[in-house]
């Protein structure tokens, strides 16, 4: 099924897509080209807001509808860059840009396989194909607000892309930030009065490096929290009341959100208020034709510590696509051409698989 021409389409809409900025909450200009792809290729698309969907030619509504998510918007480019980040610029069988590989690679080869499989009369399945905004940020204005329009057809399952060497994440960590304060009483430094609010956080610190959480995943492991922000006192020689720290959690699916907070708040003095409580951790059965058709493919099976729009479905999904995860964020992104190739190969071969 495969055929060299959708490579070349992909790369081109690709370096596109590079070269035009999307950073979350900005990513007008890449819906347009998403959504001028489509009418190209004769394919109508509806758009909210920053969001652009699609829907196979031949949808009945009496099948299962799948959906293909990825994202086009990039996190603001860091100053190492030696290349220009919007210039896509093509290098050593590399396409190196921002966002080439998180996810613009995941999202145009999904975009080839759903063209690909557009007008095919006899599937077993609908394809609802979504390119959705504001990832990177987790914001309500992507996904979420596709999903809570109620302009989407009943989605069975989901695909998300985003770089995991083509390897398939069936588990994936939910998120929750927290900010802690924890109050003490204000003194002068120099003699033995106040309770300083610094010492009762690295108590509570302490308590939270520590600590364990009983239920431990065969996917994903422990739930794991970590210290990532702290802060205290204005002049040197004053005993601060306050101090504030942020608590950094990585839930796995034994856990809800709720569960973890409320055990936290159980070994620290401070006050905790979760930033969210919408990130969630998120299992797919091994049972589930798409893992069985990974597994019939030799596809690798994984589980994720890292977020995706997968924290924000509610129905099964996994997380698959080419490229690989430690280059996302970083100076020079890329990916390389043949990653192309096998993505657009892999999810053909995964809908193939899970049609016979």
């Amino acid at each position: 099924m495969y055929q060299e021409s959708q490579f070349l389409a992909a790369k081109n809409l690709l370096a596109q897509l590079i070269a035009c900025p999307s950073l979350s909450k900005e990513e007008q200009g890449t819906a347009q080209i998403l959504a001028d792809f489509f009418a190209a290729q004769g394919i109508p698309s509806k758009r909210l807001g920053n969001n652009v969907w699609a829907t196979n030619l031949h949808f009945d509504a009496s099948k299962p509808t799948i959906l293909l998510n990825s994202h086009h918007d990039t996190v603001k480019a860091n100053a190492s860059w030696t290349f220009d980040p919007l210039a896509a610029t093509e290098q050593e069988g590399k396409l190196i840009g921002l966002g080439s590989n998180d996810a613009g690679a995941s999202l145009v080869c999904l975009i080839a396989t759903f063209v690909s499989f557009y007008a095919f009369e006899n599937l077993g399945f609908n394809l609802l194909l979504a390119a959705t905004a504001e990832e990177e940020i987790s914001g309500t204005g992507g996904i979420e607000a596709l999903l809570h329009s109620g302009d989407l057809p009943q989605i069975d399952f989901a695909i998300v892309g985003e770089p995991t060497d083509c390897a398939m994440a069936i588990a994936e960590k939910g998120l929750l930030v927290v900010d802690a304060q924890v109050k003490g009483i204000a003194g002068h430094a120099a003699r033995n009065e106040g309770v300083n609010a610094i010492y009762l956080a690295l108590e509570d610190i302490q308590n939270i490096q520590n600590h364990s959480f009983a239920r431990v995943s065969d996917l994903l492991g422990p739930v794991k929290t970590t210290v990532t922000v702290i802060n205290a006192g204005k002049q040197h020689n004053v005993v601060p009341d306050v101090c504030d720290y942020v608590i950094d959690c990585r839930v796995n699916e034994c856990y809800s959100l709720e569960e973890v907070l409320a055990e936290l708040k159980t070994i620290v003095q401070a006050e905790l208020t979760p930033r969210s409580i919408r990130l969630n951790s998120s299992k797919m059965e091994e049972s589930h034709p798409i893992v069985k058709a990974a597994k019939d493919l030799g596809i690798t099976l994984f589980g994720s510590p890292t977020l995706s729009d997968q924290a924000l479905l509610s129905v099964p999904s996994v997380k698959i696509g080419p490229g690989h995860s430690g280059r996302s964020h970083t100076a020079d992104e890329f990916i390389f051409l043949d990653e192309l190739r096998q993505g657009i190969q892999t999810y053909q071969n995964l809908l193939l698989q899970v049609n016979k």
